[in-house]
Protein backbone atom coordinates (compact mmCIF):
# COMPACT_ATOMS: atom_id res chain seq x y z
CA UNK A 1 0.00 0.00 0.00
CA UNK A 2 1.72 3.13 -1.21
CA UNK A 3 0.95 6.78 -1.94
CA UNK A 4 2.79 8.93 -4.52
CA UNK A 5 2.30 12.61 -3.73
CA UNK A 6 2.78 15.77 -5.84
CA UNK A 7 3.48 13.88 -9.08
CA UNK A 8 2.34 14.82 -12.57
CA UNK A 9 -0.18 12.12 -13.48
CA UNK A 10 -0.67 11.17 -17.13
CA UNK A 11 -3.91 9.36 -16.52
CA UNK A 12 -4.75 8.47 -20.17
CA UNK A 13 -8.32 8.75 -18.94
CA UNK A 14 -11.00 11.44 -18.73
CA UNK A 15 -8.92 13.45 -16.24
CA UNK A 16 -6.11 13.93 -18.78
CA UNK A 17 -2.85 15.22 -17.29
CA UNK A 18 -2.99 16.26 -13.62
CA UNK A 19 -0.14 18.60 -12.69
CA UNK A 20 -0.17 18.21 -8.89
CA UNK A 21 -1.54 14.72 -8.54
CA UNK A 22 -1.66 11.86 -6.11
CA UNK A 23 -1.67 8.14 -6.89
CA UNK A 24 -2.79 5.77 -4.15
CA UNK A 25 -2.30 2.00 -4.47
CA UNK A 26 -3.91 -0.57 -2.20
CA UNK A 27 -3.95 -4.35 -2.56
CA UNK A 28 -2.57 -4.25 -6.10
CA UNK A 29 -5.24 -1.87 -7.38
CA UNK A 30 -5.41 1.88 -7.96
CA UNK A 31 -7.47 3.30 -5.09
CA UNK A 32 -7.14 6.94 -6.15
CA UNK A 33 -5.69 8.91 -9.05
CA UNK A 34 -6.52 12.58 -8.96
CA UNK A 35 -5.60 16.04 -7.66
CA UNK A 36 -3.43 16.19 -4.58
CA UNK A 37 -5.83 18.56 -2.85
CA UNK A 38 -8.68 16.05 -2.98
CA UNK A 39 -6.70 12.87 -2.28
CA UNK A 40 -7.94 10.65 0.57
CA UNK A 41 -5.48 9.63 3.26
CA UNK A 42 -5.70 5.87 2.79
CA UNK A 43 -2.15 4.61 2.25
CA UNK A 44 0.57 3.39 4.60
CA UNK A 45 3.78 4.36 2.78
CA UNK A 46 4.17 7.88 1.35
CA UNK A 47 6.54 8.79 -1.51
CA UNK A 48 7.32 12.42 -2.30
CA UNK A 49 7.12 12.37 -6.10
CA UNK A 50 7.64 16.09 -6.62
CA UNK A 51 9.09 16.65 -10.10
CA UNK A 52 8.29 13.10 -11.23
CA UNK A 53 5.77 11.97 -13.84
CA UNK A 54 3.63 8.84 -13.56
CA UNK A 55 2.01 7.14 -16.54
CA UNK A 56 0.01 3.94 -16.89
CA UNK A 57 2.22 0.97 -17.65
CA UNK A 58 3.06 0.95 -21.35
CA UNK A 59 1.54 -1.81 -23.49
CA UNK A 60 3.02 -3.30 -26.69
CA UNK A 61 0.31 -4.68 -28.98
CA UNK A 62 2.78 -6.54 -31.24
CA UNK A 63 5.62 -8.35 -29.50
CA UNK A 64 7.81 -11.36 -30.24
CA UNK A 65 9.66 -11.21 -26.92
CA UNK A 66 9.78 -14.23 -24.65
CA UNK A 67 8.77 -16.86 -27.23
CA UNK A 68 10.85 -20.01 -26.80
CA UNK A 69 12.00 -21.82 -29.94
CA UNK A 70 11.01 -19.43 -32.74
CA UNK A 71 7.84 -17.56 -33.71
CA UNK A 72 7.05 -19.01 -37.16
CA UNK A 73 5.61 -22.41 -38.06
CA UNK A 74 6.40 -22.28 -41.78
CA UNK A 75 5.32 -25.58 -43.27
CA UNK A 76 1.58 -25.07 -43.66
CA UNK A 77 -0.54 -22.13 -44.78
CA UNK A 78 -2.80 -22.46 -41.72
CA UNK A 79 -1.28 -23.25 -38.34
CA UNK A 80 -4.21 -22.20 -36.16
CA UNK A 81 -3.69 -25.22 -33.90
CA UNK A 82 -0.35 -23.97 -32.51
CA UNK A 83 -0.23 -21.50 -29.64
CA UNK A 84 2.32 -19.01 -28.35
CA UNK A 85 0.89 -19.57 -24.86
CA UNK A 86 2.54 -23.00 -24.85
CA UNK A 87 6.06 -21.55 -25.22
CA UNK A 88 6.17 -18.40 -23.07
CA UNK A 89 9.75 -17.90 -21.82
CA UNK A 90 9.59 -16.09 -18.49
CA UNK A 91 13.39 -15.82 -18.22
CA UNK A 92 13.98 -13.88 -21.45
CA UNK A 93 16.31 -11.02 -20.46
CA UNK A 94 14.45 -8.68 -22.79
CA UNK A 95 11.52 -8.65 -20.36
CA UNK A 96 13.71 -6.93 -17.78
CA UNK A 97 15.06 -4.44 -20.32
CA UNK A 98 11.52 -3.57 -21.35
CA UNK A 99 10.49 -3.11 -17.74
CA UNK A 100 13.33 -0.59 -17.58
CA UNK A 101 11.45 1.34 -20.28
CA UNK A 102 8.12 1.33 -18.45
CA UNK A 103 6.52 -1.57 -20.36
CA UNK A 104 4.13 -3.69 -18.29
CA UNK A 105 2.13 -5.77 -20.81
CA UNK A 106 2.53 -7.21 -24.31
CA UNK A 107 0.67 -9.10 -27.00
CA UNK A 108 2.89 -12.01 -28.01
CA UNK A 109 2.19 -12.88 -31.62
CA UNK A 110 3.05 -15.71 -33.99
CA UNK A 111 5.11 -14.74 -37.03
CA UNK A 112 3.83 -13.71 -40.46
CA UNK A 113 4.85 -16.69 -42.61
CA UNK A 114 1.27 -17.97 -42.92
CA UNK A 115 -2.04 -16.48 -44.03
CA UNK A 116 -3.42 -18.02 -40.84
CA UNK A 117 -0.82 -18.31 -38.11
CA UNK A 118 -0.81 -19.41 -34.50
CA UNK A 119 -2.74 -18.30 -31.44
CA UNK A 120 -1.47 -15.30 -29.46
CA UNK A 121 -0.64 -14.76 -25.80
CA UNK A 122 -1.33 -11.56 -23.82
CA UNK A 123 1.03 -11.25 -20.86
CA UNK A 124 2.16 -8.98 -18.08
CA UNK A 125 5.93 -8.66 -17.68
CA UNK A 126 6.13 -10.37 -14.29
CA UNK A 127 9.91 -10.75 -14.47
CA UNK A 128 11.35 -13.17 -11.93
CA UNK A 129 8.20 -15.26 -11.72
CA UNK A 130 7.31 -18.50 -13.46
CA UNK A 131 6.11 -18.33 -17.06
CA UNK A 132 2.70 -19.58 -15.92
CA UNK A 133 2.26 -16.28 -14.04
CA UNK A 134 2.73 -14.11 -17.14
CA UNK A 135 -0.59 -14.55 -19.05
CA UNK A 136 -3.44 -12.10 -18.48
CA UNK A 137 -6.21 -14.53 -17.70
CA UNK A 138 -9.05 -12.16 -18.61
CA UNK A 139 -7.70 -11.25 -22.07
CA UNK A 140 -9.83 -12.66 -24.92
CA UNK A 141 -7.93 -15.20 -27.04
CA UNK A 142 -6.54 -14.05 -30.36
CA UNK A 143 -4.77 -15.35 -33.45
CA UNK A 144 -2.27 -14.04 -35.98
CA UNK A 145 -3.27 -13.64 -39.65
CA UNK A 146 -0.97 -12.22 -42.33
CA UNK A 147 -1.12 -10.64 -45.77
CA UNK A 148 1.51 -9.42 -48.21
CA UNK A 149 5.09 -10.26 -49.10
CA UNK A 150 5.92 -12.42 -46.10
CA UNK A 151 3.12 -14.87 -46.85
CA UNK A 152 3.70 -15.26 -50.58
CA UNK A 153 7.41 -15.97 -50.21
CA UNK A 154 6.53 -19.61 -49.63
CA UNK A 155 8.10 -20.65 -52.95
CA UNK A 156 5.67 -23.31 -54.04
CA UNK A 157 3.46 -23.67 -50.98
CA UNK A 158 -0.13 -22.66 -51.73
CA UNK A 159 -0.97 -19.81 -51.60
CA UNK A 160 1.89 -18.20 -53.48
CA UNK A 161 0.19 -14.99 -54.66
CA UNK A 162 -1.82 -12.16 -53.10
CA UNK A 163 -5.02 -13.38 -54.76
CA UNK A 164 -4.30 -16.86 -53.44
CA UNK A 165 -3.98 -15.53 -49.89
CA UNK A 166 -7.43 -13.95 -50.02
CA UNK A 167 -8.96 -17.11 -51.53
CA UNK A 168 -7.25 -19.34 -48.96
CA UNK A 169 -8.51 -17.32 -45.98
CA UNK A 170 -12.07 -17.34 -47.34
CA UNK A 171 -11.88 -21.09 -47.92
CA UNK A 172 -10.68 -21.89 -44.39
CA UNK A 173 -13.28 -19.64 -42.78
CA UNK A 174 -16.03 -21.28 -44.88
CA UNK A 175 -14.79 -24.71 -43.84
CA UNK A 176 -14.80 -23.63 -40.19
CA UNK A 177 -18.34 -22.33 -40.54
CA UNK A 178 -19.54 -25.71 -41.83
CA UNK A 179 -17.54 -27.46 -39.10
CA UNK A 180 -19.22 -25.35 -36.40
CA UNK A 181 -22.64 -26.00 -37.90
CA UNK A 182 -21.98 -29.74 -37.88
CA UNK A 183 -21.08 -29.65 -34.19
CA UNK A 184 -24.14 -27.53 -33.40
CA UNK A 185 -26.29 -30.14 -35.11
CA UNK A 186 -24.53 -32.96 -33.25
CA UNK A 187 -24.95 -31.27 -29.87
CA UNK A 188 -28.64 -30.69 -30.57
CA UNK A 189 -29.20 -34.45 -30.99
CA UNK A 190 -30.51 -36.55 -28.16
CA UNK A 191 -28.10 -39.08 -26.62
CA UNK A 192 -30.12 -41.87 -28.27
CA UNK A 193 -29.69 -40.29 -31.72
CA UNK A 194 -25.97 -39.74 -31.13
CA UNK A 195 -25.57 -43.38 -30.21
CA UNK A 196 -26.68 -44.42 -33.69
CA UNK A 197 -24.19 -42.21 -35.52
CA UNK A 198 -20.42 -41.98 -35.87
CA UNK A 199 -19.15 -39.14 -33.63
CA UNK A 200 -17.69 -36.08 -35.31
CA UNK A 201 -13.92 -35.82 -35.56
CA UNK A 202 -12.42 -33.10 -33.38
CA UNK A 203 -10.15 -30.74 -35.36
CA UNK A 204 -8.10 -28.26 -33.32
CA UNK A 205 -7.48 -25.97 -36.29
CA UNK A 206 -11.21 -25.80 -37.06
CA UNK A 207 -12.04 -25.31 -33.37
CA UNK A 208 -9.86 -22.20 -33.36
CA UNK A 209 -11.28 -20.79 -36.60
CA UNK A 210 -14.83 -21.50 -35.41
CA UNK A 211 -14.13 -19.34 -32.36
CA UNK A 212 -13.29 -16.47 -34.73
CA UNK A 213 -16.61 -16.81 -36.54
CA UNK A 214 -18.42 -16.97 -33.18
CA UNK A 215 -16.75 -13.73 -32.10
CA UNK A 216 -14.82 -15.48 -29.34
CA UNK A 217 -11.30 -15.00 -30.76
CA UNK A 218 -9.73 -11.77 -32.06
CA UNK A 219 -7.83 -11.57 -35.36
CA UNK A 220 -4.55 -9.64 -35.33
CA UNK A 221 -3.63 -9.33 -39.00
CA UNK A 222 -0.21 -8.39 -40.38
CA UNK A 223 -1.03 -5.98 -43.24
CA UNK A 224 0.51 -3.23 -45.36
CA UNK A 225 -1.17 -2.37 -48.67
CA UNK A 226 -4.54 -0.70 -49.07
CA UNK A 227 -5.82 -3.20 -51.64
CA UNK A 228 -5.14 -6.15 -49.36
CA UNK A 229 -6.55 -4.32 -46.35
CA UNK A 230 -9.83 -3.65 -48.15
CA UNK A 231 -10.02 -7.23 -49.46
CA UNK A 232 -9.49 -8.62 -45.98
CA UNK A 233 -12.08 -6.29 -44.43
CA UNK A 234 -14.67 -7.44 -46.98
CA UNK A 235 -13.82 -11.11 -46.58
CA UNK A 236 -14.28 -10.91 -42.80
CA UNK A 237 -17.53 -8.97 -43.19
CA UNK A 238 -18.88 -11.81 -45.36
CA UNK A 239 -18.62 -14.02 -42.27
CA UNK A 240 -19.79 -11.42 -39.78
CA UNK A 241 -16.30 -11.08 -38.27
CA UNK A 242 -15.00 -7.84 -36.77
CA UNK A 243 -11.21 -7.73 -36.96
CA UNK A 244 -9.43 -7.08 -33.67
CA UNK A 245 -6.40 -5.24 -35.03
CA UNK A 246 -4.70 -4.61 -38.33
CA UNK A 247 -1.03 -4.83 -37.48
CA UNK A 248 1.62 -2.51 -39.01
CA UNK A 249 -1.10 -1.12 -41.33
CA UNK A 250 1.31 1.30 -43.02
CA UNK A 251 -1.12 2.24 -45.80
CA UNK A 252 -3.96 2.55 -43.34
CA UNK A 253 -4.13 6.30 -43.88
CA UNK A 254 -5.42 5.64 -47.42
CA UNK A 255 -8.42 3.64 -46.21
CA UNK A 256 -8.84 4.99 -42.67
CA UNK A 257 -12.55 5.63 -43.16
CA UNK A 258 -13.15 1.99 -44.17
CA UNK A 259 -11.18 0.73 -41.17
CA UNK A 260 -13.18 2.97 -38.83
CA UNK A 261 -16.47 1.86 -40.40
CA UNK A 262 -15.53 -1.79 -39.94
CA UNK A 263 -14.49 -1.23 -36.32
CA UNK A 264 -10.97 -2.67 -36.49
CA UNK A 265 -8.14 -1.31 -34.39
CA UNK A 266 -4.90 -0.17 -36.03
CA UNK A 267 -1.67 -1.23 -34.34
CA UNK A 268 0.89 0.60 -36.43
CA UNK A 269 4.58 1.28 -36.69
CA UNK A 270 5.19 4.92 -35.80
CA UNK A 271 7.55 5.93 -38.60
CA UNK A 272 8.92 2.86 -40.40
CA UNK A 273 9.07 3.01 -44.18
CA UNK A 274 10.99 1.92 -47.30
CA UNK A 275 12.49 -1.26 -45.82
CA UNK A 276 10.74 -3.38 -48.48
CA UNK A 277 8.70 -2.77 -51.62
CA UNK A 278 5.23 -2.94 -50.10
CA UNK A 279 6.15 -0.26 -47.56
CA UNK A 280 7.17 2.41 -50.07
CA UNK A 281 4.02 4.49 -49.54
CA UNK A 282 4.26 4.55 -45.73
CA UNK A 283 4.25 7.97 -44.06
CA UNK A 284 4.89 8.96 -40.42
CA UNK A 285 1.54 10.81 -40.26
CA UNK A 286 -0.25 7.47 -40.70
CA UNK A 287 -1.17 7.03 -37.03
CA UNK A 288 -2.49 10.57 -36.58
CA UNK A 289 -4.59 10.41 -39.77
CA UNK A 290 -6.24 7.15 -38.73
CA UNK A 291 -6.85 8.57 -35.25
CA UNK A 292 -8.54 11.62 -36.74
CA UNK A 293 -10.85 9.32 -38.73
CA UNK A 294 -12.02 7.63 -35.53
CA UNK A 295 -9.81 4.53 -35.58
CA UNK A 296 -8.42 3.29 -32.25
CA UNK A 297 -4.68 3.54 -32.96
CA UNK A 298 -1.69 2.16 -31.11
CA UNK A 299 2.02 2.12 -31.88
CA UNK A 300 3.78 -1.23 -31.52
CA UNK A 301 7.37 -2.43 -31.52
CA UNK A 302 7.57 -5.81 -33.33
CA UNK A 303 11.09 -5.72 -31.88
CA UNK A 304 12.51 -6.52 -28.45
CA UNK A 305 14.86 -3.54 -28.45
CA UNK A 306 12.31 -0.99 -29.65
CA UNK A 307 9.97 -2.19 -26.90
CA UNK A 308 12.39 -0.72 -24.36
CA UNK A 309 11.45 2.85 -25.42
CA UNK A 310 7.80 2.89 -26.38
CA UNK A 311 7.40 6.32 -24.80
CA UNK A 312 9.53 7.67 -27.67
CA UNK A 313 7.15 6.02 -30.12
CA UNK A 314 4.20 7.81 -28.53
CA UNK A 315 6.03 11.12 -28.83
CA UNK A 316 6.11 10.69 -32.61
CA UNK A 317 2.34 11.14 -32.70
CA UNK A 318 2.99 14.67 -31.44
CA UNK A 319 5.82 15.27 -33.91
CA UNK A 320 3.93 13.82 -36.88
CA UNK A 321 0.31 14.87 -36.51
CA UNK A 322 0.36 17.47 -33.74
CA UNK A 323 -1.65 15.31 -31.37
CA UNK A 324 -1.96 16.68 -27.82
CA UNK A 325 0.44 14.85 -25.47
CA UNK A 326 -2.53 13.63 -23.44
CA UNK A 327 -3.77 11.81 -26.57
CA UNK A 328 -0.36 10.65 -27.78
CA UNK A 329 0.36 8.78 -24.54
CA UNK A 330 -2.77 6.68 -25.21
CA UNK A 331 -1.07 5.21 -28.30
CA UNK A 332 1.05 3.06 -25.96
CA UNK A 333 -1.30 2.74 -22.96
CA UNK A 334 -5.08 2.89 -23.22
CA UNK A 335 -5.46 2.26 -26.96
CA UNK A 336 -3.55 -1.05 -27.08
CA UNK A 337 -5.51 -2.07 -23.97
CA UNK A 338 -8.73 -1.36 -25.88
CA UNK A 339 -7.50 -3.35 -28.87
CA UNK A 340 -6.74 -6.33 -26.65
CA UNK A 341 -10.03 -5.88 -24.74
CA UNK A 342 -8.25 -5.50 -21.40
CA UNK A 343 -8.98 -1.79 -20.87
CA UNK A 344 -11.29 -2.65 -17.98
CA UNK A 345 -8.15 -3.60 -16.04
CA UNK A 346 -5.27 -1.56 -17.43
CA UNK A 347 -4.22 1.21 -19.80
CA UNK A 348 -5.13 4.23 -17.64
CA UNK A 349 -4.69 5.55 -14.12
CA UNK A 350 -8.22 5.19 -12.82
CA UNK A 351 -9.58 3.88 -9.54
CA UNK A 352 -10.33 0.17 -9.60
CA UNK A 353 -7.83 -0.74 -12.31
CA UNK A 354 -4.69 -2.84 -11.81
CA UNK A 355 -1.83 -0.83 -10.32
CA UNK A 356 0.36 -1.04 -13.44
CA UNK A 357 2.32 2.20 -13.82
CA UNK A 358 5.71 3.72 -14.60
CA UNK A 359 7.50 6.56 -12.81
CA UNK A 360 9.58 8.95 -14.97
CA UNK A 361 12.13 11.61 -14.04
CA UNK A 362 10.63 14.08 -16.52
CA UNK A 363 7.97 14.41 -19.24
CA UNK A 364 7.65 10.82 -20.59
CA UNK A 365 7.41 12.13 -24.16
CA UNK A 366 10.79 13.80 -23.75
CA UNK A 367 13.53 11.76 -25.44
CA UNK A 368 15.79 12.38 -22.42
CA UNK A 369 13.25 10.97 -19.97
CA UNK A 370 14.25 7.89 -18.00
CA UNK A 371 11.93 5.41 -16.33
CA UNK A 372 12.80 5.30 -12.64
CA UNK A 373 10.42 2.58 -11.50
CA UNK A 374 7.95 0.14 -13.06
CA UNK A 375 5.11 -1.38 -11.04
CA UNK A 376 2.74 -4.25 -11.92
CA UNK A 377 -0.24 -5.17 -9.73
CA UNK A 378 1.12 -2.89 -7.02
CA UNK A 379 4.52 -4.64 -6.91
CA UNK A 380 7.76 -2.98 -8.00
CA UNK A 381 9.43 -4.94 -10.81
CA UNK A 382 12.09 -2.39 -11.79
CA UNK A 383 13.95 0.32 -9.88
CA UNK A 384 16.74 2.28 -11.55
CA UNK A 385 18.71 2.81 -8.34
CA UNK A 386 18.53 -0.87 -7.46
CA UNK A 387 19.55 -1.72 -11.02
CA UNK A 388 22.67 0.48 -10.76
CA UNK A 389 23.56 -1.15 -7.43
CA UNK A 390 23.17 -4.66 -8.86
CA UNK A 391 25.18 -3.75 -11.98
CA UNK A 392 28.08 -2.50 -9.83
CA UNK A 393 27.86 -5.59 -7.62
CA UNK A 394 27.90 -7.95 -10.62
CA UNK A 395 30.78 -6.09 -12.31
CA UNK A 396 32.86 -6.37 -9.14
CA UNK A 397 32.06 -10.06 -8.84
CA UNK A 398 33.00 -10.66 -12.48
CA UNK A 399 36.34 -8.91 -11.98
CA UNK A 400 37.00 -10.98 -8.86
CA UNK A 401 36.28 -14.25 -10.66
CA UNK A 402 38.41 -13.34 -13.69
CA UNK A 403 41.36 -12.42 -11.48
CA UNK A 404 40.93 -15.60 -9.49
CA UNK A 405 41.00 -17.78 -12.62
CA UNK A 406 44.00 -15.98 -14.08
CA UNK A 407 45.90 -16.19 -10.80
CA UNK A 408 45.24 -19.93 -10.61
CA UNK A 409 46.35 -20.48 -14.22
CA UNK A 410 49.27 -18.06 -14.48
CA UNK A 411 50.37 -17.53 -10.92
CA UNK A 412 51.09 -14.19 -9.32
CA UNK A 413 52.28 -11.45 -11.73
CA UNK A 414 56.11 -11.02 -11.91
CA UNK A 415 57.93 -8.03 -10.41
CA UNK A 416 60.24 -5.73 -12.40
CA UNK A 417 63.73 -4.81 -11.26
CA UNK A 418 65.57 -1.53 -11.79
CA UNK A 419 69.21 -1.23 -12.88
CA UNK A 420 70.14 -1.23 -9.21
CA UNK A 421 68.31 -4.55 -8.85
CA UNK A 422 65.80 -2.80 -6.61
CA UNK A 423 62.44 -4.44 -6.83
CA UNK A 424 59.53 -2.11 -7.54
CA UNK A 425 55.85 -2.78 -7.91
CA UNK A 426 54.78 -1.68 -11.43
CA UNK A 427 51.45 0.11 -11.84
CA UNK A 428 50.11 -2.69 -14.01
CA UNK A 429 50.85 -5.39 -11.44
CA UNK A 430 47.46 -4.95 -9.82
CA UNK A 431 45.97 -6.10 -13.13
CA UNK A 432 47.24 -9.68 -13.59
CA UNK A 433 46.00 -10.08 -17.16
CA UNK A 434 47.79 -7.02 -18.62
CA UNK A 435 51.37 -6.97 -19.91
CA UNK A 436 54.01 -4.25 -19.47
CA UNK A 437 54.58 -2.28 -22.66
CA UNK A 438 58.11 -1.56 -23.91
CA UNK A 439 59.86 1.41 -22.25
CA UNK A 440 56.90 1.87 -19.92
CA UNK A 441 54.64 3.26 -22.66
CA UNK A 442 50.93 2.63 -23.18
CA UNK A 443 49.26 0.41 -25.74
CA UNK A 444 49.31 3.12 -28.45
CA UNK A 445 52.75 4.51 -27.73
CA UNK A 446 51.30 7.02 -25.29
CA UNK A 447 53.33 7.49 -22.10
CA UNK A 448 51.78 5.41 -19.37
CA UNK A 449 51.22 8.48 -17.22
CA UNK A 450 48.85 9.82 -19.88
CA UNK A 451 46.85 6.66 -20.62
CA UNK A 452 43.30 6.90 -19.32
CA UNK A 453 40.64 4.25 -19.08
CA UNK A 454 38.65 5.96 -21.84
CA UNK A 455 41.64 5.75 -24.21
CA UNK A 456 42.09 2.04 -23.63
CA UNK A 457 38.41 1.38 -24.20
Amino acid sequence: NIRFEHATLWTAGPAGIIEDGCLVVRDGKIAWAGPMAAAPDIAEHVVDATGLHITPGLIDCHSHTGIDGGVNEFNEASTARVGIGDVVAGDDMNWYRQLAGGLTAANQLHGSANPIGGRNSVVKLRWGRHARDFPVDTAPPGIKFALGENVKRSSGRYPDTRMGVEAFIRDRLATAKHYAAAWDAWNAMSPQAQATRIPLRRDYEMDTLAEIIAGERLIHCHSYRQDEILAFLRTCEEFGITIGTLQHILEGYKVADDIARHGAGASSFSDWWAYKIEVMDAIPWNGAIMHQQGVVVSFNSDDSELATRMNDEAAKAVRYGNLPPSEAIKFVTLNPAKQLHIDDRMGSLEAGKDADFAVWNRDPLDSYSLCQQTWIDGAKYFDREEDAHMAARDAAERTRLVQLVLHEQLGAPPKLKTDEETEIEPAWAANPYSEPADDHRGCCGIPADHVHTEDLR
